[in-house]
């Protein structure tokens, strides 16, 4: 099983920081959902965007780094995966 090597601690500052944005879903492999983030962010003025990744930032630095492992460097995530679902 190939790993994807992904950093936690990067995952979640740039969710914190540049979350409006969808980076921290582009860097985990989530296309889709940095996408929508985008949108979201443009259509609400910078208000929806930037809560959800601020909570996404918050949930992935407090999640165990067997459970980061597990859902973004032993697999792929999909196109659509917020960090608050529950991976398929």
């Amino acid at each position: 099983m190939a790993t994807r090597n992904k950093d936690k601690t990067a995952a979640g500052i740039l969710g914190l920081v540049l979350g409006w944005l969808g980076i921290h879903q582009f860097y985990l492999g989530s296309m889709g959902t940095g996408i929508i983030l985008i949108v979201l962010t443009i259509v609400t003025c910078g208000f929806l965007g930037s809560v959800l990744g601020l909570i996404e930032g918050i949930l992935i630095l407090t999640m165990s780094d067997e459970d980061f492992n597990h859902r973004y460097n032993e697999r792929e995530p999909d196109n659509v995966e917020f960090v608050f679902m529950k991976p398929k």
